[in-house]
């Protein structure tokens, strides 16, 4: 019986030691994707792509409006250039932004084709919805610039249901002088604050 002990502690104690030797920890290799990684990885040839792969060659190829054209993206640097916020206020990149005159909440006639390039988006992807932000500068009370903010949205809503777009799928709201583009008080600091913003929902 003594023996049958010895020899039960001596198997228990040998599979102890084979077990916890393949619990150790293994070799892996750093990741060397990107273009230069063959395809012989030790993956089966299923390497990941990276950035520049999957989005194109990045900001470089921006076009005249700043959106960028076969599959680059702009940076959120670029986004918050003055440039960029010129052309798009806070606009989703599929919507252009309009402005208004001073204390006036219809659309100027230099507008329309801003807003028939939004309606049109909103007509071709018939599931797109869309938030219209009347803005203001801040001339003025904050009350009263806040009521001109969501006259100029509700201005912009209803050119919209007239071009088509069903009521359902526009909302307004009116941030007044809240939200400025640009802080400065010069003419066109004010000009570019009198917009409305479309944002895709």
């Amino acid at each position: 019986m003594h023996t049958f002990s010895r020899l039960f502690l001596a198997t228990a104690l040998a599979c102890t030691v084979l077990l916890a030797g393949g619990c150790g920890p293994k070799q892996v290799s750093p990741y060397a994707g990107g273009a230069g990684a063959g395809s012989d990885d030790s993956m089966g040839g299923n390497r990941m792509g990276n950035i520049t792969e999957e989005t194109g060659p990045g900001v470089e190829g921006l076009d005249s409006t700043g959106r960028g054209g076969s599959g680059s993206l702009a940076t959120d640097a670029d986004q918050q250039s003055d440039a960029y916020k010129r052309a798009h206020g806070r606009s989703s990149p599929e919507f252009t932004p309009i402005y208004f005159d001073y204390d006036h909440s219809g659309i100027r006639s230099d507008q329309i084709p801003s807003m028939e390039h939004n309606g049109g988006y909103l007509k071709s992807n018939s599931s797109a919805r869309v938030l219209i932000e009347g803005n203001t500068d801040n001339r003025g009370t904050n009350e009263y610039n806040l009521a001109l903010g969501e006259r100029r949205a509700m201005s912009a809503k209803t050119y919209l249901i007239e071009f088509g777009i069903e009521e359902s799928r526009i909302r307004t709201v009116s941030y007044g002088e809240e939200r400025p583009l640009f802080n400065g008080g010069s003419e066109d600091d004010y000009a570019h604050n009198r917009r409305d913003d479309f944002i895709l929902e």
